[in-house]
């Protein structure tokens, strides 16, 4: 709010004392005026929604991909910066859960919701990695190699979950 005021006091100083022409309400770069005044005319959006697109395999994967790289990075900053400041260490902490008596579908349970967000990101990177070597690149490879991520990810993290 304060700096909506500050620049409108600013913007009256300047056209107060520099003239109107120095206050540039749309600055247009030169030769796209036609362009502009095309999209303005014909009541087009500056950039399409969201919502006109439909999903697909490779949209949903990528998705996931960054939703997993930033629950990563927060987990691990997260548990960082827990260990600095909670009292104990890791081995009372492992104690207290296993005195909690859980039972084995629970304990898989949540060791299976921990290892398949860090095996789906691991099978998408690869997967990332192999088009950054110009492999994979046409429509249905793509769609293979999503759907190949996938099942990789299910049978390494059910295995894993498994230990």
């Amino acid at each position: 709010m304060a700096a909506l005021l500050l620049r409108r006091v600013c913007c009256h100083y300047l056209q107060a004392h520099f003239g109107p022409q120095l206050c540039i309400r749309n600055a247009v770069p030169l030769g796209t005026t036609r362009f502009w005044n095309k999209n303005i005319g014909s009541n087009r959006a500056v950039s399409p929604h969201i919502t006109i697109y439909s999903w697909s395999l490779p949209v949903v994967m990528s998705i996931g991909r960054r939703g997993t790289g930033i629950a990563f990075s927060a987990g691990v900053s997260l548990f960082g910066t827990s260990a600095l400041l909670l009292p104990g260490n890791f081995e009372s902490y492992l104690e207290f859960v296993k005195s909690l008596c859980l039972g084995p579908a629970l304990i898989h349970t949540a060791k299976s919701a921990l290892v398949f967000p860090l095996t789906y990101h691991t099978w998408n990177g690869i997967q990332h990695l192999m088009w950054d070597l110009g492999k994979g690149l046409k429509i249905p490879h793509v769609y293979q190699s999503g759907v190949a991520a996938l099942v990789l990810t299910v049978l390494s993290s059910m295995g894993l979950a498994a230990m």
